[in-house]
């Protein structure tokens, strides 16, 4: 029998996504086009910690199915995949500072492989290890180490690039894990909390379909944005 999905945190996710459309787009413009764009204050807040959202989510939906190892590979894979096109970028077409080392694929990646160590736990241990690992990589943020090859726990040297999209384990575990206490909590039923709202309006479909597709659009949409900006800025 399958699974039915939970269309509110489909619908999130692609809200996620759109919007991390928009904060490239807009790195585009300027990287690529030249544009000098001034953004508000609540935009910046948005380009910093949106992520946040999306790792919680990312977190909670670890608990509503299997197989999350083997999702994580796949996620992790489509991470590298990032990696080696921007490597490219940057040594062929002599685009620095474009190299993703470590994204948030790679990370999301990671924590789902992690998650089945974690799995049996129960919601309050989960949130606490996630509020300890949230507080760990604050912390790692104000270490400089003299070699910089830890970076994907968020250890950093300022003699090593991490990547122009930078987002590591720690505090990133964190997040996701406290996306899974929820998971076991405000979704234990695995069950919409919206279940009287009209999830089959257009705009609400089109977010579903992008959060349903979120690998997918994340992976095709820089190479679309792209080519916009160098056709048309």
């Amino acid at each position: 029998m399958k699974k039915e999905r939970i269309w509110e945190l489909d619908a999130l996710r692609g809200l996620c996504i759109l919007g991390m459309i928009v904060i490239h787009f807009t790195f585009d413009l300027s990287y690529l086009g030249g544009k000098d764009i001034s953004m508000p204050a609540w935009f910046e807040f948005l380009r910093t910690y949106g992520h946040v959202l999306f790792v919680l989510i990312s977190g909670i939906c670890v608990t509503l199915a299997s197989r999350s190892f083997k999702r994580g590979i796949v996620v992790f894979a489509a991470g590298l995949l990032v990696s080696y096109v921007t490597l490219f970028l940057d040594l062929i077409v002599h685009m620095p500072h474009l190299r993703i080392w470590f994204g948030i694929l790679h990370m999301l990646g990671v924590c789902m492989m992690l998650y089945p160590i974690f799995k049996k736990l129960p919601y309050w241990a989960l949130a606490l290890l996630g509020a300890a690992f949230i507080a760990l990589g604050f912390w790692f943020q104000t270490i400089n180490l003299s070699f910089g090859y830890l970076f994907p726990l968020g250890l950093r040297s300022g003699k090593v690039f991490v990547g122009s999209d930078y987002f590591p384990i720690f505090p990133g575990l964190g997040w996701f894990l406290i996306g899974a206490a929820l998971g076991k909590t405000v979704y234990r039923k695995k069950t919409s909390l919206l279940p009287k709202v009209k999830s089959d309006i257009l705009i609400l479909r089109m977010l579903q379909f992008v959060g349903r597709h979120s690998l997918e659009f994340y992976l095709l949409h820089q190479p679309i944005l792209f080519l916009i900006t160098i056709l048309f800025a």
